[in-house]
C-alpha cells in the first residue's frame, strides 16, 4: 500500500511494525523457555563503523547468541527464513563484534542464530529456532 507520493501508508507501516514486535515478543518468549537469557534487544551500536540493528542478543551457556528474528503473517512470500541473506549474516557479524567491544566483554563462544515466527490470521504462531547458522 502507498499513499499519492509513493510512500508507504502510515496504518500499513504500523502494522508491519506491529507485526515485528509481536514477532521480538514470540522468539524472546521462545528462547527464554529454551533456557537462554535475554541480554539486549533492537540493539545498535553506539559508535562504531557496524551499522544496522540486532533483534536480540541472548546467551546459551557459555555461548554469545546474536538472533535475528523474522516474522510473517503467512507463507505467500516464502518462508521468514529464507529472507536472512549472507549480507544480514556478515552484518550481523560486524554488528556482534562491535557489540562485545562496547562492553569489553569476550565471549568463549557466538552463535548465530534465527528464530523465524508465522503469526496466522487466525491459530496459533509458529515458530521455527534455526541454530548457528
Amino acid at each position: 500500500m502507498t499513499n499519492a507520493v509513493g510512500m508507504p501508508a502510515a496504518d500499513h507501516v504500523d502494522h508491519r511494525r506491529a507485526l515485528g514486535i509481536g514477532g521480538k515478543e514470540i522468539a524472546a518468549a521462545h528462547l527464554r523457555t529454551a533456557g537462554m537469557l535475554i541480554l539486549d534487544r533492537n540493539w545498535r551500536p553506539q559508535s562504531s563503523e557496524a551499522v544496522g540493528e540486532v533483534d536480540l542478543i541472548a546467551r546459551d551457556g557459555d555461548a554469545l547468541v546474536i538472533v535475528e528474528v523474522k516474522t510473517r503473517r503467512s507463507l505467500a512470500f516464502g518462508a521468514p527464513v529464507e529472507a536472512v541473506t549472507r549480507r544480514k549474516i556478515r552484518q550481523l557479524r560486524s554488528l556482534a563484534l562491535a557489540w562485545l567491544d562496547e562492553r569489553s566483554i569476550h565471549a568463549p563462544a557466538l552463535r548465530f542464530d534465527v528464530v523465524a515466527v508465522t503469526i496466522p490470521p487466525a491459530g496459533q504462531p509458529v515458530v521455527e529456532h534455526l541454530r548457528a547458522v
